[in-house]
């Protein structure tokens, strides 16, 4: 379907995500490091937690992408071996340009496991790219409501806003993820350019 058609229902789930809980663009398909430990439950939300707050006083931008690949490899970090290998099955996919397929094992995966929140991300990301921005936005709203810090998926929603010319909420939403990660890439420019542009609109 077009964008004319997706429009109205886009702007439905534009603003039901942002009325829900909530990056520079880091790569998704990197895999964890190997020699990472699968953490579960509390010990992961702990280190998550101990990273974010490492992440808003990053000195500089080399320690912030460091820190930004830490917590990418918790997210990757799926805690069972089938939905490992599904999500290298997927990396594989989007390399040999098969986004079908790519489809097609993340649908698998976020049956299998539906609390596993990179499943919907890159699902989403996949959407994303297939200019189906209406799925997108609706795997992104899973995403943030599992993960409100999920840089990534605030990142892709904002493009997605821009793509609509939503450059009100675009700019609410790369706000949102700097307050996450203040070093993001490309988004302090976006800020910047966003609020120049929305500001001279209103004089």
């Amino acid at each position: 379907m077009g964008q004319r058609i997706h429009a109205p229902f886009l702007a439905a789930l534009l603003a039901a995500t942002l009325a829900g809980p909530v990056v520079a663009q880091t790569n998704r398909w990197v895999d964890p490091p190997s020699n990472s430990r699968r953490l579960q439950g509390g010990e992961q939300t702990r280190d998550l937690n101990f990273l974010f707050e490492a992440l808003k006083v990053a000195p500089d931008d080399s320690s912030a992408r460091s820190v930004e690949e830490r917590i990418w490899a918790l997210w990757l970090s799926s805690g069972g071996d089938t939905t490992d290998l599904l999500m290298s099955r997927v990396k594989t996919a989007v390399e040999a340009k098969d986004l079908d397929l790519a489809l097609k094992l993340l649908d698998a995966i976020i049956d299998f496991r539906p609390e596993y929140v990179e499943g919907w991300d890159r699902r989403a990301t996949i959407y994303y790219l297939k200019k189906e921005y209406g799925r997108a936005v609706a795997d992104i709203s899973q995403v943030l409501a599992r993960e409100p810090r999920h840089f990534g998926a605030l990142f892709g929603l904002g493009l997605i806003m821009q793509e609509f010319g939503d450059e009100k909420r675009a700019l609410d939403v790369f706000r949102r993820a700097l307050a996450i990660d203040p070093r993001l890439q490309r988004v302090p420019d976006l800020v910047k350019t966003l609020t120049e542009k929305i500001e001279g609109r209103d004089i």
